[in-house]
């Protein structure tokens, strides 16, 4: 009986672990709040999001951001499209199950902006 036990809670715990990796997968298409679809993806364990439907196809937003824990990622190469392309911000992306949240600063972290992406379905 304990070995029966043993094997549900263990699939559980797995079952568990596996969920919540996949509630915090970056890779795929997000919608911005103003309804442009961006693609998430890693390469070489960086984190790249390109516009690929929208105003702005093409535009790449966040470039080469790394990991720093859990669903989280920083780098200094965020741009927005509506910025001049020149300018660069120190960005954060946070990815949960159905959304991801963008913050660029610039001047250190005196002047943010964030906003929250959703997950296309």
């Amino acid at each position: 009986m304990k070995s029966v036990q043993f094997v549900v809670a263990s699939a559980v715990a797995l079952f568990g672990m596996t969920q919540a990796a996949a509630a915090a997968e970056a890779n795929g298409n997000w919608v911005r709040p103003n309804g442009e679809v961006a693609h998430v993806s890693q390469k070489g364990g960086h984190l790249f999001c390109t516009i690929v439907k929208g105003k702005s196809p093409g535009f790449e937003m966040c470039h080469g951001m790394a990991k720093t824990g859990g669903s989280t990622w920083q780098g200094s190469n965020m741009k927005h499209p509506e910025m001049p392309g020149f300018m660069t911000f120190n960005g954060t992306v946070t990815v949960q199950s159905a959304s991801l949240t963008i913050k660029g600063c610039a001047i250190g972290q005196t002047m943010c902006d964030a906003e929250t992406w959703k997950r296309q379905k």
